[in-house]
């Protein structure tokens, strides 16, 4: 039988490579529950929308999970996403450059829905890898 941190982290996981990897955008409904607070993009439509930004300026992007916690109610990721500037980001032109940049999720989680979300990621390297410098 599993614990409830591993239900949790399985959860976040499945999450991650539904949203994330395979831009699965709608299936918020799915894993966020009705109450939900999104702390990094301000509602469920904000990570959409941030979400729909990255995919068009880096539409080969992956996200690979590196390390994943689980303590109770919270799940903490550490992740790295890769992918290669495509298209408009936050008004850069798209550069062809490799981005390689890691990201801090906490997530907590209830009743098997995802309840709150707050992240993390280093702009600073990301920047730089975008203008190539």
């Amino acid at each position: 039988m599993k614990t409830i941190e591993q239900s949790n982290v399985e959860l976040v996981g499945d999450f991650i490579e539904a949203f994330w990897n395979r831009s699965e955008l709608n299936c918020v409904d799915r894993f966020l529950s009705d109450d939900y607070q999104e702390l990094a993009y301000e509602s469920k439509e904000g990570l959409k929308r941030f979400a729909a930004t990255i995919l068009e300026a880096f539409p080969d992007k992956r996200y690979t999970v590196e390390e994943i916690i689980g303590q109770e109610d919270k799940v903490l990721v550490r992740m790295t996403v890769r992918g290669t500037h495509q298209g408009m980001f936050f008004g850069a032109a798209p550069t062809g450059n490799s981005i390689d940049v890691t990201l801090y999720r906490q997530y907590r989680v209830e009743n098997g829905k995802i309840t709150e979300h707050r992240g993390w990621i280093d702009m600073v390297t990301m920047w730089h890898q975008i203008r190539g410098n």
